[in-house]
């Protein structure tokens, strides 16, 4: 599923020059049982499936332990040759769930200031309430609606997050000026409009057009929603 969208375009580019690293886990891998099970009956009965805390769990600890020697490993690495770098002890976890917190643009950008993100995509009913009490730093919802797994969330985390990221955009003043951003008074963006100046009878507003910055500005302010 995270193929296509970490991937292509403005993610791709981040990957590629360096400025994040993106690793994807399968929590089946760290799973001790025969078949590779990670998800059972829940305890006190009721619909549905969910994910055992062992392969979590296994799988959380595994991830920040090589991570960890990544860190020892690239200690002193300098210039061109130098590779992405963890730099704290480990990484902040996060379980996408419906009883998280929503995402929202101020926390986006205070999750861009973290070195190392840990997302666990949960699936079926969830996941084991221990590992949310012992291994689970935080937990975020993308909005009031339920989804089959935490794939899209995690995916919407990371194209919203790595976006803020200083270079990814070229210009850094791109992702200052978003919609829900500090510089707007976290409102949505004003109305853009580009050539030609009139189209099928709609005309670009007059004061885009004036040269006029200040009355430019204020009609910008004006239109912040």
């Amino acid at each position: 599923m995270f193929q296509g969208p970490l991937t292509e375009s403005i993610l791709k580019r981040a990957v590629d020059a360096g400025s994040v690293e993106i690793n994807i886990h399968n929590i089946r891998d760290y799973s001790l049982l025969r078949h590779k099970q990670a998800d059972d009956k829940p305890y006190g009965g009721g619909a549905g499936m969910l994910m055992m805390a062992e392969p979590i769990v296994r799988c959380i600890e595994a991830v920040t332990m090589e991570g960890e020697k990544s860190k020892k490993r690239q200690k002193g690495q300098k210039g061109r040759d130098a590779k992405f770098c963890v730099s704290t002890r480990s990484p902040h976890r996060i379980y996408l769930s419906a009883a998280g917190k929503k995402l929202t643009q101020p926390k986006v950008e205070r999750l861009a200031k973290k070195d190392w993100i840990l997302l666990l995509c949960g699936h079926y009913e969830g996941i084991d309430q221990r590992v949310i009490d012992g291994w689970i730093d935080e937990e975020i919802s993308i909005g009031d609606y339920v989804l089959t797994g935490g794939e899209i969330p995690a995916m919407v985390i990371v194209d919203s997050v790595v976006r803020k990221i200083p270079g990814v955009l070229g210009k850094d003043v791109s992702a200052d000026l978003d919609s829900f951003s500090k510089a707007f008074d976290r409102k949505r963006e004003y109305p853009q409009y580009t050539r030609p100046e009139e189209f099928r009878g709609l005309k670009v507003p007059d004061v885009l057009i004036s040269g006029n910055h200040k009355k430019i500005e204020e009609w910008r302010r004006e239109k912040l929603l």
